[in-house]
């Protein structure tokens, strides 16, 4: 349902923006897409403090329970090195886009401003994707695969929005490992995408 509204914002928005709107309107937005990013991630970091649970995992998990991110995240950055040769495009803007794992509020805003409005376009698009994309196929996965495979698709958003998915196909055993995965890679994407924007010729 939020990829719903997601897409019908963006239209809404490409609607108003070529037959509405002017210039300073925009500017306004631009101007203050640094303070929305620094909002985006207060509320990252208040859900982790909040959740108790998920530090007590910890203890029971131990070093296991980094493997999934881990491998998700590496997993991403492939394929945007690949996707970069295949469409001939800056392979490092295509490695920080594909470092968006989902979290499309915020790489669009990110990459929007490290690189363009092109590139920020690209990044909420491709996000958005990933995660309209994950409601279909994790059923696929879990019913073919295994339960743990399932947080795969999500990456960042299986905290919050493909979380109950996740649950429902998954298991109840897993839903900690998905918002560990979840918050993990949260974290790691402003990271991913400042470094991978740094290292452009």
């Amino acid at each position: 349902m939020i990829g719903i509204f997601a897409v019908i914002s963006l239209v809404f928005g490409i609607f108003y923006g070529y037959f509405f709107q002017n210039q300073s309107f925009s500017d306004i937005f631009s101007e203050y897409s640094d303070y929305i990013l620094y909002v985006l991630m207060f509320f990252v970091g208040l859900s982790i403090g909040a959740n108790r649970k998920i530090l007590e995992s910890l203890k029971y998990y131990h070093v296991k329970i980094f493997i999934i991110p881990f491998g998700i995240i590496t997993a991403s950055i492939f394929a945007g090195f690949i996707c970069g040769l295949i469409l001939d495009l800056d392979i490092y803007e295509s490695i920080s886009v594909s470092s968006s794992l989902g979290w499309y509020s915020l790489s669009g805003v990110m990459m929007k401003e490290l690189g363009s409005v092109y590139m920020g376009a690209i990044a909420f698009l491709s996000s958005l994707m990933r995660e309209i994309l994950s409601f279909i196929f994790i059923p696929l996965i879990a019913k073919y695969l295994n339960n743990y495979t399932t947080i795969a698709p999500a990456a960042a958003t299986s905290e919050d929005t493909t979380l109950p998915i996740i649950l429902k196909y998954g298991g109840a055993d897993i839903a900690i490992m998905a918002v560990f995965n979840g918050i993990i890679c949260s974290i790691s994407v402003p990271i991913l995408i400042n470094f991978f924007m740094s290292l452009r010729g």
